[in-house]
């Protein structure tokens, strides 16, 4: 007979032991150490772990329009440079690109490539227009005062500019120190399940001034497993 569970459907795990769970996972202790901790399989552990962060994905790609200062950015994720390629970023890394609002909440998207049309068509779709823009040097980023920006500073990352009075990307930064810092704690992750870590890091990051435990709960019980 299955067990009434707000947070997991039709599951035989109670509400009790799946609330640990659930605190053991914004504690980003691993499957193995929460199946220690609330007697719950690694095998189960896992499954629930990976269904969460398929809630966690979902909630994100949600997010508003995002408004005010926003600054912009991309970054790579993977294997060391291979030797001979010289290119912006690193041959054979996964490329992500972000929005972030300035003192706010963080967008990431995986991209196929650095291009200008690939970029901007993001940024258009994520960004309100009349927002003001902070990015780096790349000409990736051209043209978006002609497409309809308010403004848009620039730092030059070449000649080891990081602010400049109003042009900064300071937060971006801090958040691509962050994501990496979690992310190479798993030793290397699944490609088919980057794209769930990369989202968990970015929902980390937007409530990192929350009681995440209770943030989650309030997702999944309005979208139960």
């Amino acid at each position: 007979m299955n067990v009434k569970n707000r947070y997991y459907s039709r599951s035989k795990i109670t509400e009790a032991k799946f609330r640990r769970l659930i605190r053991c996972f914004t504690l980003d202790l691993t499957a193995s150490n929460t199946a220690e901790l609330t007697g719950i399989s690694v095998r189960s552990t896992n499954s629930i772990f990976l269904k969460i962060r398929h809630r966690i994905a979902e909630h994100c790609e949600l997010i508003s329009p995002l408004q005010g200062a926003v600054e912009v950015d991309e970054s790579y994720f993977g294997a060391h440079r291979v030797r001979g390629k010289r290119c912006r970023g690193a041959y054979g890394k996964t490329i992500v690109f972000r929005l972030l609002k300035c003192n706010g909440k963080v967008y990431k998207e995986i991209v196929p490539n650095f291009f200008k049309n690939t970029l901007q068509a993001i940024i258009r779709g994520h960004v309100d227009l009349g927002t003001v823009i902070h990015s780096d040097g790349w000409r990736g980023y051209d043209g978006l005062v002609d497409i309809g920006y308010d403004k848009h500073f620039r730092v030059n990352h070449g000649m080891n500019e990081f602010a400049d009075g109003e042009r900064h990307i300071n937060s971006i930064e801090y958040f691509w120190s962050y994501a990496k810092r979690r992310l190479a704690k798993f030793n290397g992750v699944a490609k088919h399940t980057f794209y769930l870590h990369l989202k968990e890091t970015e929902y980390r990051f937007n409530f990192r001034h929350d009681n995440l435990y209770l943030e989650l709960l309030k997702l999944l019980r309005n979208n139960p497993l």
